[in-house]
């Protein structure tokens, strides 16, 4: 079996005669026109059409990538987990695929001897979802399946193992990788997330550059600690650290340097000297890759030229245009129009999960005017130059108007959860801390 590591998540497995392609983002200008590659990826989606399969772990577009998957065959078979909500499914089905939704620990033929079989990250026990996220809602509710977004693939020729655990958390995914480890004893090689994904630090408005700095630093030295576990638990031949690698564009490209998203080198460096050496941790360039029967690399890693990818941030990426920066902007009447629906639908999420807090929601409007939402039901105001002061605790977010009227739109439009991971969002808050069902009320905010 062999495995190349295309960019980010994006890794194709091979065996004697099979190939099954995973996560493929292989286009710049995810996540709204935000998230790029680098180096630039020499590999053209159409060069994989001779694939047996497609696995799509979950529906963030640096995995689900609508813009790869119009290039590529769509008589190609899509494999994905059976999740309680048919919204990848159906958006995979849109652009032309045939789905397969597959049940939680469900070894399927691909083609040949090879295999996947789909978990879930939270093993279809929504308490474990709801323990991680503090959803209330869940708890006693056996029925609802799995409640996460994500999933994990084991991919096997009979001989040899791989899993692919992209974006899965720790712990949540814990029960789920011991029923791996009890159903195939050795795994070969085990990809796993070690940077972090999301808006954080970067999007902080209220922070200082050294707070940044700081917070970046702490971020990447969590995640690491946390992909040690992966290792730990599944006890890997080789390791393969990969996902959430991206580099910000447009506007957003002074914000890399705050990302939780380290020199790829300096992250294998941290591996080789807090992993037994029992395991072998490998990091492969785009298009290299690991023969698991051999045991070797196609080419040894050579790191990036940080000097020149900050050349091409500044002299490429930095000049491309944002997807909604080409939409008109909206007049103010427009986006008030849209906001007694949007609130709706806020407020039927915030009682469906039966979510309360004291802290306060300010999302810009235009000029200096922001709509105002409680969690206490009592709905929302239009209020002007907000006294951030005279809150018992607020979460301001700045938003592009133009965004704004996407995302208020609904998700046929743009997600809240797209925009946030994106760095589109400006956030301060007080207190400084992360009520992660907040944010999920928040992205019912549309129509």
């Amino acid at each position: 079996m062999k495995v190349t590591y295309l960019s980010s998540a994006a890794i194709l497995v091979e065996a004697d005669d099979a190939k099954l392609l995973c996560d493929p983002w292989l286009v710049d200008g995810a996540f709204y026109g935000s998230w790029c590659h680098y180096p630039p990826l020499e590999a053209d989606p159409e060069e994989f059409d001779d694939v047996d399969g497609i696995y799509i772990s979950h529906i963030h577009p640096d995995h689900f990538d609508p813009a790869t998957l119009r290039r590529m065959d769509s008589d190609i078979p899509v494999y994905i987990h059976d999740y309680r909500w048919d919204y990848l499914r159906k958006e995979i089905e849109a652009l032309g695929f045939d789905v397969t939704e597959l049940d939680h620990d469900a070894r399927t033929p691909v083609a040949g001897d090879l295999h996947v079989n789909i978990l879930a990250a939270d093993a279809c026990d929504p308490e474990i979802c709801g323990n991680y996220f503090g959803c209330s809602w869940v708890e006693e509710n056996p029925e609802l399946g799995s409640t996460q977004v994500d999933s994990l693939g084991v991919i096997d020729d009979g001989e040899h193992t791989v899993v692919n655990l992209n974006d899965c958390p720790y712990p949540m995914v814990e029960t789920s990788m011991r029923q791996v480890k009890q159903r195939y004893g050795d795994i070969d090689l085990l990809c796993h997330q070690y940077s972090a994904a999301q808006f954080y630090p970067q999007c902080m408005l209220d922070y200082s550059h050294e707070e940044k700095l700081q917070a970046r630093d702490e971020v990447i030295q969590e995640k690491h600690e946390l992909a040690t576990e992966f290792v730990d638990l599944l006890e890997p031949e080789y390791y393969l650290p990969f996902a959430g690698e991206y580099v910000l564009a447009g506007g957003l490209a002074d914000l890399n340097e705050y990302t939780a998203n380290p020199p790829r080198i300096e992250a294998y460096e941290w591996f080789e000297r807090n992993v037994p050496d029992d395991h072998q941790c490998v990091f492969l360039n785009s298009g290299e890759h690991l023969d698991l029967a051999e045991g070797r690399v196609s080419q040894p890693y050579e790191p990036i030229d940080q000097a020149a990818k900050q050349q091409y941030i500044d002299e490429v990426l930095s000049e491309r245009v944002l997807d909604y920066e080409d939409a008109p902007m909206p007049d103010a009447e427009e986006l008030y129009d849209r906001l007694p629906a949007a609130y709706e639908k806020f407020e039927e999420n915030r009682q469906s999960v039966g979510f309360e807090t004291d802290t306060t929601v300010l999302v810009s409007l235009l000029g200096d005017e922001y709509v105002e939402l409680t969690f206490d039901g009592t709905g929302y105001e239009r209020v002007r130059s907000p006294d951030l002061g005279s809150y018992d605790g607020y979460v301001k977010v700045e938003v592009d108007p133009r965004l704004l009227n996407w995302l208020l739109q609904g998700t046929e439009h743009a997600h809240w959860s797209d925009a946030k991971i994106g760095s589109h969002l400006g956030i301060a808050k007080q207190p400084d801390i992360y009520e992660r069902q907040l944010y999920n009320c928040l992205g019912s905010f549309h129509a």
